[in-house]
């Protein structure tokens, strides 16, 4: 691995316009809305946590894509 994608990897993305906000946002509110029918729909215990686990990291490498590769998708 190069020196520069290391530094990608570890270095803090801001947001440079507003559609970047709104995409971490989208993908927030969505894992928001999924965690809560997964708490609602799921009894407790070790799979409903890794679940959520899981979740969580859905919504970290889906924001680290957003911030780490210049926004939302184009179609």
């Amino acid at each position: 691995m190069d020196l520069t994608e290391l530094h990608n990897r570890f270095s803090y993305h801001p947001p440079q316009d507003e559609e970047t906000k709104d995409a971490h946002e989208g993908i927030r509110e969505w894992c928001t809305d999924t965690s809560t029918f997964l708490n609602e729909m799921l009894p407790e215990g070790r799979e409903k946590s890794l679940a959520m686990t899981h979740l969580e990291e859905v919504m970290f490498w889906s924001n680290a894509a957003i911030a780490r590769n210049g926004g939302r998708k184009q179609d």
